[in-house]
């Protein structure tokens, strides 16, 4: 009899486990889809090796690409940091959106911190309709959409957790005195430093520890969001990571810079274009973008071994292309590949991003795709991977065009405007684009048009030879542009 009870126990037992690991598989195939998104910041087209970069090394981006999918005319929103932010989050273009420029509110010194002008009470943001969803969700990185004492706080905004910057002016410098978490201030062992402070030209090889400090702001950054990872790995969950790199100042720890030191005929920075003072200015930056390379490694890496990759989208991009100053050298790096413009510009190379995509089996390897699409489709597209009804926006779902099934919502254009330097506008439709420059100097300022099947670099005005793709232009903004809820983001003829 007792051997009996044993074995009706063991039976028992086994019954369980098996019905346990059949209830676990059940709920990992119900489990809504991982979304994991990492923006990094002024990063130019042409700066990963899958984009053609010869001088830097990013491997691990590289092969998130040729395990998945490859964007080649992707765009950024607007040209500069919060509204390109903004967009992207809430699935409005430049002549929708709430926040258009970067609209700053305080200084530079801790006590002056203000962050950016606030996303309103009631935005509704692709957090929050995930989090409706059922989904865990976390930002860690530049927020740049208020502060937490305003209601563009990003706890209010529908994230779960944050972690980083709240103030994109702080991000200048990666060793801060303090991150945030949730609303509170993290000390970080720092001391205070200027990093608009300029260097003489004779300054000592010493004077550049004044810009170094002993915690990293990516390291913690990062260590946070693998800790979110680990820690809602049986649910559902949305990681934002818009991380800092290769944004100005040029600062990452010296054993990465070592990687590049002596590879370069370089000489020092001393802050000539304002911020953070280098010895080895085009050997940081060079590290910079593989140490964020480095960190989207670990996240694959934790991706996998957690046994999450088959449930788990990866995406990556930028908010818009190579910046101008603090020490950098986007001609050197090929930074936007040969393309017109940099960071503040509406030219393609102030807008055209990478963007890669990677999903075992959901999006076939070695995938290139030209579709043109903009980050406002992230909203749409989220929407989609999470099998959720999008409420409303300006973008479509690229969805099938990642997965190959099925077909994207037909659109005629895509819509831009940048409130901001000169004030622009361009349309990209079919195989043209158009641009409207300086309509700040003058609102009836004409179209340039570029061919982009033979002149993606822009070098060639064809305006005169259309008047009848002209004739349709003016039309486009009157629909597509409404007015700015700032006065100083308003630059079109106020009869639109």
């Amino acid at each position: 009899m007792k051997s009996k009870a044993i074995m009706l126990l063991v039976l028992i037992s086994v019954v369980h486990l098996l019905l346990g690991e059949n209830l676990s598989l059940a709920q990992k195939a119900s489990r809504k889809p991982n979304i994991i998104y990492i923006y990094a910041d002024d990063m130019g087209y042409g700066e990963l090796g899958c984009y053609g970069q010869k001088k830097i090394k990013t491997p691990n981006l590289d092969k998130l690409a040729a395990e998945g999918i490859r964007f080649t005319k992707h765009y950024t929103s607007t040209p500069v940091c919060a509204p390109a932010r903004c967009m992207l989050l809430t699935g409005r273009h430049g002549g929708h959106s709430f926040i258009r420029g970067n609209y700053e509110m305080g200084g530079f010194p801790d006590d002056k911190e203000g962050g950016q002008m606030p996303l309103p009470e009631g935005t509704v943001t692709i957090a929050k309709v995930l989090k409706n969803a059922g989904y865990v969700t976390g930002a860690f990185g530049k927020w740049g959409l208020g502060m937490s004492n305003t209601t563009g706080d990003p706890n209010k905004q529908g994230f779960d957790h944050f972690y980083g910057y709240l103030d994109q002016k702080q991000a200048h410098n990666y060793y801060p005195t303090h991150l945030w978490e949730n609303g509170k201030w993290d000390t970080l062992n720092n001391p205070v430093i200027d990093v608009h402070r300029k260097l003489a030209a004779d300054a000592p090889d010493s004077a550049f520890n004044y810009f170094k400090g002993k915690e990293y702001a990516i390291d913690k950054i990062a260590g946070k969001a693998r800790q979110f990872i680990t820690d809602h790995q049986k649910e559902s969950f949305f990681l934002y990571l818009p991380m800092t790199i290769p944004h100005v100042s040029l600062q990452v720890p010296d054993e990465a810079v070592k990687e590049y030191i002596g590879k370069f005929d370089e000489k020092p920075y001393h802050g000539e274009k304002n911020y953070a003072s280098t010895k080895y200015p085009l050997s940081t930056y060079a590290a910079m973008i593989t140490y964020l390379d480095k960190q989207v490694g670990a996240i694959m890496a934790q991706v996998r071994e957690l046994g999450l990759d088959e449930n788990t989208i990866i995406m990556f991009s930028s908010d818009n292309g190579a910046t101008f100053n603090g020490g950098t050298d986007a001609d050197f790096f090929n930074s936007v590949a040969g393309l017109r413009g940099l960071k503040m510009d509406i030219y393609e190379g102030g807008i055209r991003e990478p963007f890669i995509a990677r999903w075992p089996g959901k999006i076939a390897a070695g995938k290139t795709s030209d579709f043109v699409s903009a980050q406002f489709d992230m909203f749409a597209t989220f929407s989609d991977i999470a099998e959720i009804q999008a409420p409303p926006s300006d973008g479509i779902s690229l969805l099938p065009v990642l997965t190959g099934k099925g077909k994207p919502k037909d659109r005629e254009y895509l819509y831009f405007e940048f409130s901001e330097k000169s004030g622009e506008i361009a349309i990209r439709f079919a195989d043209f684009k158009a641009v409207k420059s300086n309509m700040r100097k003058n609102k009836n300022a004409s179209w340039e048009l570029y061919d982009m099947r033979s002149d993606e670099k822009e070098t060639t005005d064809i305006a005169s030879k259309h008047p009848d793709i002209i004739a349709k232009l003016e039309a486009i903004v009157k629909k597509e542009h409404l007015s700015a809820t700032v006065k100083e983001w308003e630059f079109i003829d106020p009869k639109f």
